[in-house]
């Protein structure tokens, strides 16, 4: 009830007003602690010079975008686009080779990159994992790709493997456990498909083809195997109306996003500022609630440029990749937060929606979340951080279904029956603000740090009551009305969709 309820368009405004000021206010407060602390010695690893036409200083604290578009700007640039040259020349002239094609490209990069010795390890993993998929058993499937990913995430085996790769580059340990670690979920993919196959099982060769995709390859996302089978196994190449413009458009808002990001760092250090809990402790409350929040948003604008660069180079090659990940700024439910929606879909097939069904029955939804999060957290590599982050998400997933099943009782039912769809969403938007600042309080663990996480939660929920607290719960309220005016529309222009399709 309540997702068409509509509002009074004096009172969206006042909404909007609301939170643009509370976002300018709070980025005010941000703006003046980093032009502060630009020379503290504290954040002298954090802050280096940047573009010298601003006259301040970056903040490059979170090396893997520094090292994407500075040290090894070159060499990806240099490698996707020869991918993307080598891909056209194949589309157009053995279209119905081109997988085979991307395959040997593929391999050819690795090999060249990372050498042998890491090509050999990868290869031994993929027929590890092919040789279990002979056996067309799902448990065995789970068994042997879980105890593969363990052997990378998980040490001194991790240590071992990596330690026969020789050289030493700034990425290397990266792309070391990244290729690794996606070629297990890849394989695993492979094996749970070829296990529901009615007659025979793919050939080895459908999972090297899938595998060295090189997009894909290091970094993702995933893309299941009956899908990126389907689609690169189709001998007509067409594209949708305005699909080329849609590319471009798209290439050119992730080349600005990129831009933006590096001048947003001149002027708002929101990564090496949480290093210093002295200094952070002294900022307002406005400005620690900012500087939690942009943290988020940050690393969903990294995923999403990342995911969105390879996305552009996959559609250019014919193929329908998973999407970017949702925008932080529009989630306050847990079921919807996710960084790599290639990683959310694998999950959700093979593992939560496979177990928990429609996600409806208490019990069956307590086992699913719980075995999705074990992986997930195998995944991102067991440590204490991480048990705490999984922990926490997996019980803000169920206790959302506990919440909703406890208003979903006779009384509550009848009470919420009585009211005015505006009035529900109203209501809703109330528990879907306490929800939002879970869910950044919870990812902020995995993000920057348990204390800093901490600190947020004493400020905001402690020694910021009932001022700070209340505050800031109602702009996050206008904030989440917003939200669901959002999902209002995009509801009606769906059905509106669906209305014009059944005419014709």
């Amino acid at each position: 009830m309540g997702v068409k309820a509509m509002l009074p368009s004096y009172e969206l405004g006042f909404y909007a007003l609301v939170v643009t000021c509370a976002v300018v206010y709070s980025g005010s407060g941000i703006f003046e602690a980093s032009r502060d602390s630009m020379n503290r010695k504290a954040f002298r690893d954090g802050i280096k010079p940047g573009w010298h036409y601003f006259g301040r200083k970056m903040d490059v604290a979170d090396f893997e975008w520094v090292m994407w578009f500075t040290s090894f700007r070159n060499v990806i640039i240099f490698a996707l686009s020869g991918h993307v040259l080598f891909g056209k020349v194949c589309s157009m002239t053995v279209p119905q080779h081109r997988a085979v094609m991307y395959m040997i490209y593929g391999v050819l990069a690795v090999l060249g990159s990372m050498g042998p010795v890491y090509l050999m390890i990868i290869l031994s993993h993929c027929l590890v994992l092919y040789s279990v998929a002979l056996a067309k058993q799902k448990w065995l499937c789970y068994v042997a790709g879980l105890c593969c990913l363990a052997s990378f995430k998980v040490e001194p085996f991790g240590s071992w493997q990596s330690g026969f790769v020789t050289g030493a580059f700034d990425l290397q340990d990266v792309l070391f456990y990244g290729g690794c670690t996606f070629t297990i979920m890849r394989c695993m993919s492979f094996a749970l498909e070829s296990s529901k196959k009615e007659e025979g099982i793919y050939s080895i060769f459908n999972l090297l083809k899938y595998n060295f995709y090189l997009p894909f390859f290091f970094f993702g996302p995933v893309m299941t195997f009956d899908q990126f089978h389907a689609q690169v196994s189709t001998p007509e190449l067409r594209r949708k109306d305005d699909e080329m413009k849609s590319i471009r458009v798209n290439a050119l808002l992730h080349a600005g996003a990129i831009v933006a990001v590096d001048i947003f760092f001149h002027f708002f250090y929101i990564l090496t500022l949480p290093s210093d809990l002295k200094f952070v402790n002294r900022l307002s409350d406005w400005s620690l609630a900012g500087l939690a929040y942009s943290n988020l948003v940050y690393d969903w604008v990294k995923a999403a440029v990342m995911f969105g660069v390879i996305n552009t180079i996959a559609r250019l090659d014919h193929l329908d990749p998973p999407q970017p990940p949702k925008c932080i700024t529009m989630l306050y439910v847990f079921a919807e937060t996710h960084f790599d929606r290639g990683i959310n879909d694998w999950l959700c097939k093979y593992v939560y929606d496979y177990i928990g069904e429609n996600h409806d029955n208490i019990l069956k939804e307590l086992v699913a979340s719980i075995s999705t999060f074990a992986i997930t957290t195998l995944w991102l590599g067991p440590c204490e951080v991480v048990y705490v982050w999984s922990l926490f998400n997996c019980f803000g997933l169920n206790f959302e279904l506990w919440v909703q099943k406890f208003f979903q009782l006779g009384p509550f039912a009848r009470l919420e029956a009585k009211m005015s769809g505006a009035m529900s969403r109203r209501i809703r938007a109330a528990f879907g603000a306490v929800n939002f600042w879970a869910i950044v309080l919870y990812n902020i663990l995995a993000l920057n740090s348990l204390e800093f996480a901490l600190l947020v939660t004493k400020r905001l929920l402690v020694m910021g009551f009932p001022v700070s607290t209340l505050s800031i719960w109602f702009i996050t309220y206008c904030g989440v009305q917003l939200i669901k005016e959002r999902e209002r529309i995009l509801a009606i222009e769906e059905e509106e969709k669906g209305d014009k399709a059944k005419v014709e």
